[in-house]
């Protein structure tokens, strides 16, 4: 059971448990059925700058690289995309003016997604409704105030302005407002082109109604089918959080031509961990695509305490979000997660 600070009896990972409790060996064959080979052996970690590494570490984040290998052929190229997935945690209390929480969450996702910029990541995805606390579980009006344009709100343009940085293709995921229908309220990711232009967008298909997961107070499930979506490095869709655990909802993203999939998550331990490091390589494997799993981080705590109609206390937080992002492939291979 996870500790009180969100953490597995002290440690940051399930890998950093076994690394300190099995010797090499055993470890290794632990590995090789828990993450799984690529082209015979582990998936490759791959050296880091110096510079990039020590600038992780002074500001605080996890950076790890990782390369899946491919059998090399005869008349084609290899083709090589550097994918980045970037898990965070809010940086304000939820009780700080509104304008201080998303403009403190904007200069940390700066930071990181310079890093990803500078360690030649192509395409980039953040986590569900990453501008925000996941506040969704409060029922409460006042939230719906960070939702915004998916064509021409604040994110979307603080996005625009990375992507033209680096020449980068961002997923962005949004709590969106559709001024153009009666203002509606949409769980939204929002593709932003490596020269700055909105691609697209793909709204949530599945809407959770189980525990504190109230988000149908604020939006139903998506219109927009199962969009897959033509960038300059390949071609990708997103299923959002709770679609994870429809494994028709990622054949969908398959049969429209996906090379990845990204699942943007905002996910707490004691209902989905034991799910999390499965249900995305599943995935991979079922459907020939490779998979990014990224969820958020840390425990987010309210004013007012809520209760869910389960029968539990009255409460002031969600849960742990317990990261543990990871990439999945399609020959059954992985990752080890984030923090």
């Amino acid at each position: 059971m996870s500790s009180p600070d969100g953490t597995l009896c002290g440690f940051s990972s399930v890998d950093a448990i076994l690394e300190k409790y099995l010797p090499e060996a055993e470890l290794a064959e632990v590995r090789r059925v828990m993450n799984g080979w690529n082209q015979g052996k582990p998936v490759e970690r791959l050296e880091l700058p110096c510079a990039l590494s020590e600038n992780a570490k002074a500001s605080d984040f996890d950076l790890q690289a990782y390369k899946f290998g491919a059998a090399t052929e005869q008349l084609r190229k290899p083709r090589v995309v550097k994918v980045g997935i970037i898990q965070n945690k809010v940086t304000h209390p939820s009780t700080a003016p509104f304008a201080e929480q998303r403009e403190g969450i904007y200069e940390r996702i700066r930071t990181l997604l310079n890093a990803a910029g500078e360690a030649g990541v192509k395409i980039a995805c953040l986590q569900e409704a990453w501008p925000m606390p996941f506040a969704f579980c409060t029922r409460e009006k006042q939230w719906c105030e960070f939702a915004e344009s998916a064509e021409t709100g604040p994110s979307t343009v603080f996005c625009q302005e990375m992507a033209r940085k680096w020449g980068m293709v961002i997923v962005s995921p949004i709590l969106e407002r559709d001024e153009k229908h009666g203002s509606t309220i949409w769980n939204t990711a929002v593709v932003i082109g490596n020269n700055g232009n909105v691609i697209g967008k793909h709204r949530k298909n599945h809407i959770p109604r189980v525990g504190d997961f109230n988000e149908s107070t604020y939006y139903m499930e998506g219109n927009t089918g199962h969009p897959v979506f033509e960038t300059a490095f390949g071609k990708i869709g997103i299923n959002i959080c709770y679609g994870r655990h429809h494994p028709l909802n990622w054949m969908g993203f398959a049969l429209n031509g996906a090379e990845v999939v990204f699942n943007p998550s905002a996910t707490v331990g004691a209902l989905s961990e034991p799910m999390w490091g499965v249900e995305a390589r599943n995935a991979a494997i079922a459907n020939t695509y490779f998979v990014a799993g990224i969820n958020r981080v840390g425990t987010e705590h309210f004013e007012n305490a809520f209760t869910s109609g389960d029968g539990k206390a009255a409460h002031t937080d969600f849960g742990h979000f317990y990261g543990s992002s990871y990439v999945a492939a399609p020959d059954a291979s992985r990752t080890p997660s984030l923090a």
